[in-house]
Parts: C-alpha cells; sequence; structure tokens
C-alpha cells in the first residue's frame, strides 16, 4: 500500500495550552472526517508550530483523541518574514489506496490562504 502525504494548517487563537490543543483538534479531526482517515492507518505525523506558539506540543492534542500508536513529532517551523501568526501545519503520512487526487488537504482559519488551491469551501458547520 502507498504512503501518501496529507497536509493542512490552521491558526491558534492564542498562545495558549487550551487554544492550540483546541486548534489542532480541530484540524485532526477535519482532516479524518473529510478523507475517512483511520488512524491505524497513520504512519507518522509531523507537526510545525511558528515561533509565536509555544504554551504547548501539537501532538498532544493527536494524543488526547487516541492517536496513541501513532509516530508523532513537534517542530518550530523556520522563522520567515510576514508568516501566518501563530499557524500550526501538520503532514500525515497516511498508508491508503487513494491516489494523490483524490486526498482532502484542509487549510483552517487564518491559515486558508496558504494554499488556496487545495482549499475545499467548508460551510460554518464544518469548520
Amino acid at each position: 500500500m502507498p504512503v501518501r502525504g496529507l497536509r493542512g494548517a490552521t491558526t491558534a487563537e492564542a498562545n495558549t495550552r487550551e487554544a492550540i490543543l483546541a486548534a489542532t483538534r480541530e484540524l485532526l479531526e477535519t482532516l479524518c472526517r473529510e478523507n475517512d482517515l483511520d488512524p491505524a492507518d497513520v504512519a507518522s505525523v509531523y507537526f510545525t508550530v511558528t515561533a509565536d506558539l509555544d504554551a504547548a506540543f501539537p501532538a498532544a492534542a493527536a494524543r488526547a483523541i487516541g492517536w496513541t500508536d501513532v509516530a508523532l513529532l513537534d517542530a518550530q517551523a523556520p522563522r520567515v518574514h510576514n508568516d501566518v501568526a501563530r499557524c500550526i501545519r501538520v503532514l500525515i503520512h497516511w498508508n491508503t489506496d487513494k491516489p494523490p487526487s483524490a486526498l482532502q488537504h484542509v487549510y483552517l482559519r487564518g491559515a486558508r490562504h496558504l494554499r488556496p488551491d487545495w482549499v475545499r469551501r467548508l460551510t460554518e458547520e464544518e469548520r
């Protein structure tokens, strides 16, 4: 079975543990829903956060929603002038037979403009 890279990003409302974990949880749950992704099929997950987020590790949100058997890694994103503030990015290495064109990458909140070509218009209820 091939391994596919599934991408996503979002922003936290504040640099607090609660805001970082809530934003990460929302992002992961949306990625799962949009792709019919089962965490049991995930090989690993790589999170990055901008330098203005240091109150929590995004991986803690993944563990809290049951991703306990998945290899998780957090890192600080490189500092880039005019980057999106309080941004959490994720790269999921997913074992799936779906072709790359069938993957639904998810960009929420202040991160929506990062990859407009990959953004599906979510309804208010889905955000």
